[in-house]
């Protein structure tokens, strides 16, 4: 399995594709106005917990309350006193102020909470065609991961036309969108916001040049 160093600072921003259809393929350019959507920049975006993170919850000098929990599938864990808390697409930041007014509303005065994230659920995306190292490529942790790094990370093959790259995505409703991405204009391109921020479970295609 491929992984990637920091490439720098992830993401891992939430953007949509620009797609005409699950079945169809929109092409991107960057400068256009379409590529606004792209704007964010991934590096400036703070992870975002997710089941499967293993977490370390401190309460300041209540050493009964603290617990190690995995976020179940539906984003919440349980913790003593407050029961079931959500943290769904909280940053870790977020869900210490959550638990701490839920602790300071009943039980505890003017709590201090400290959130480790002991152990990341897995994030990937995957990559195949012209590409020296087919397969899975982990994102680096508390970071996000570009189309850009991506590809360059599996080692595009001398045949790799990475003006016709295909990235797919499945949207929360399930729906598949597709577009088509010119790498090439990305590298010349005078913004460094172009950089295409992947998200969890994408699929790129590198397609090969006709000769």
């Amino acid at each position: 399995m491929l992984r990637l160093v920091s490439l720098w600072l992830v993401f891992a921003a939430v953007l949509p594709l620009r797609a005409t259809a699950a079945s169809g393929t929109a092409t991107a350019k960057p400068g256009a106005q379409a590529n606004s959507e792209t704007k964010p920049n991934p590096t400036s975006a703070p992870y975002l917990l997710r089941p499967q993170d293993l977490l370390r919850v401190q309460i300041n000098r209540e050493e009964s309350l603290n617990r190690e929990v995995r976020i179940a599938q539906d984003g919440k864990v349980t913790l003593p006193l407050i029961e079931t808390v959500d943290l769904k697409n909280k940053t870790v930041q977020q869900a210490q102020d959550l638990i701490r007014r839920l602790y300071d509303a009943d039980y505890l005065v003017n709590p201090q909470v400290n959130i480790t994230v002991v152990e990341y659920a897995p994030r990937r995306v995957y990559i195949t065609g012209a590409v020296e190292h087919q397969g899975a490529i982990d994102f680096p942790k508390e970071e996000g991961l570009t189309l850009l790094a991506a590809v360059s990370g599996a080692g595009p093959t001398r045949l790799a036309n990475k003006k016709a790259v295909i990235l797919k995505r499945t949207m929360p409703d399930g729906d598949v969108k597709t577009v088509k991405i010119n790498l090439d204009e990305l590298l010349n391109s005078d913004s460094s916001n172009e950089t295409w921020p992947l998200q969890p479970d994408d699929v790129i295609t590198v397609p090969e040049r006709i000769l």
